[in-house]
């Protein structure tokens, strides 16, 4: 898509020791902050991007979203899900290690969005509100490109019956079973059929699951480790 850039990282080509080797770029996982600081400068560096134009945000699970126009010049983030901007050369960041991370950008209104996606998020609408938000600065579903990054997959997901039943109830698409025959949850599916309800058309979805890869860093394999990050931002 002209003007238009997604790029989601792997684990390694990073400074983090273990259990954060390598790449780690989440700076509230334990790691050591000098490392995580250091990565984020590789990772943007190796985008062809500023490190001080990279904007970050305090993920909660939860389905608000701010938009910005620069990097947090005073204090922390704020405790957002999403991102949205109209600011050309801004780079949006989303940090993952098996929720879903969504990119999205409407190249012809200049607008781009990042949203983390985990189960809550996707029962409370974290990516409606991020479309709400681009269409707000003048994005139009209908030309809006998305690209989902590694996440855990449907198959890996365990969840308890009672769970999958409440997820299920607000995104009957997110119903899945695990490859060894137990309840669980496709959030990636859940997002891609909300984006499809909202006119979204042009989606892709990455066939990486992070539990299973060894290349990606995964919560729910190894609880203690580091964080992968999605980026989106135009010319």
């Amino acid at each position: 898509m002209s003007g238009a850039h997604f790029a989601f990282t792997d684990r390694w080509g990073g400074v983090s020791a273990a259990p954060y080797e390598e790449l780690n770029l989440g700076g509230a996982v334990g790691d050591d902050p000098e490392a995580v600081r250091t990565n984020r400068e590789l990772a943007a560096k190796s985008l062809g991007l500023d490190p001080a134009r990279v904007v970050w945000m305090n993920q909660v699970h939860g389905d608000d979203v701010a938009e910005v126009e620069g990097p947090w010049v005073t204090g922390p983030p704020p405790e957002v899900d999403a991102l949205v901007t109209a600011a050309r050369g801004l780079a949006l960041a989303v940090l993952t290690a098996d929720c879903v991370p969504v990119l999205l950008a409407d190249p012809v209104a200049g607008v781009v969005a990042a949203a983390h996606a985990g189960r809550p998020g996707l029962v409370k609408g974290i990516v409606p509100a991020a479309v709400d938000a681009m269409r707000s600065l003048g994005a139009d579903p209908a030309r809006i490109v998305v690209r989902t990054g590694p996440a855990v997959c449907g198959r890996c997901y365990e969840v308890p019956e009672t769970m999958r039943a409440e997820v299920a109830a607000v995104e009957p698409t997110a119903h899945a079973e695990t490859s060894w025959g137990t309840p669980a949850v496709d959030v990636g599916a859940g997002v891609h059929a909300q984006l499809a309800r909202l006119g979204v058309r042009d989606r892709e979805q990455s066939p990486v699951c992070t539990r299973e890869s060894t290349d990606h860093f995964s919560y729910r394999r190894d609880r203690t480790t580091g964080r992968l990050a999605g980026y989106v931002w135009l010319d």
